[in-house]
């Protein structure tokens, strides 16, 4: 109880400390911060253009969140430490990890937050790609709601081409929450398709606000 207790006030800390940096410097802007649930299991289901994005996609949002990231990080000492202090879960990569899935499936079933990443890892260009299947399995288990998060502006400051990030502007747009039993009647592939194309439309939506061009997929939006 302690140990829960000294996590908790370290992760409040810590937020709080990000806050005020990444707020300002990174001039960000939530849009639909009200649709997130105040209670019940959720998963947030993001893009993904930087490694900022887990931070980005808490700090205007109350509720505490989950992430996983992988493995090999939690070796380094610092590193691990500051991962354990805000609720990172360990993942095995190139492989089904089916610990880190039943840790995921157990902090839903305690009613928390999780944040995922669907695309798979971080895009070369900006777009969203293809969202990969799989989700239908956390919800139906879980009960968990899903709401679809879409970031724009991280690409601009850290793509991965670069080593090191720079300031800009950096926009979080929270979309309705789709409810675990909605997800079971469209049924895995059709979720997939309809996150996809939700949030490139919130991706949308987010650039004209900031004045920018959207984004031109080779392919009109899936069905």
């Amino acid at each position: 109880m302690i140990k829960f207790w000294f996590n908790k006030i370290v992760y409040e800390i810590i937020r709080d400390i990000l806050f005020v940096t990444f707020v300002p410097f990174f001039r960000m802007r939530g849009y639909g911060v009200k649709n997130v649930p105040s209670k019940g299991p959720v998963i947030f289901l993001s893009n993904h253009q930087s490694f900022f994005d887990p931070i980005f996609c808490q700090l205007l949002v109350r509720r505490h969140m989950y992430y996983v990231a992988r493995d090999s990080l939690f070796k380094h000492k610092f590193v691990g430490s500051f991962l354990k202090f805000v609720y990172a879960i360990p993942i095995r990569l190139g492989a089904a990890d089916l610990g880190a899935m039943r840790k995921i499936i157990g902090k839903l079933k305690e009613n928390a937050t999780v944040c995922l990443f669907p695309e798979g890892s971080r895009t070369y260009d900006g777009k969203i790609a293809k969202v990969q299947p799989g989700f239908t399995l956390l919800t139906r288990k879980t009960g968990a709601s899903v709401v679809p998060v879409v970031i724009d502006g991280a690409f601009e400051c850290w793509p991965r081409s670069k080593k090191w990030p720079s300031l800009g502007k950096v926009r979080v747009s929270y979309g309705e929450a789709i409810t675990a039993e909605e997800i079971a009647e469209m049924g895995d592939k059709a979720f997939s398709v309809l996150l996809m194309n939700k949030m490139r439309q919130m991706q949308d939506e987010l650039r004209k606000v900031g004045g920018k061009e959207a984004y031109i997929y080779s392919e009109d939006k899936e069905s």
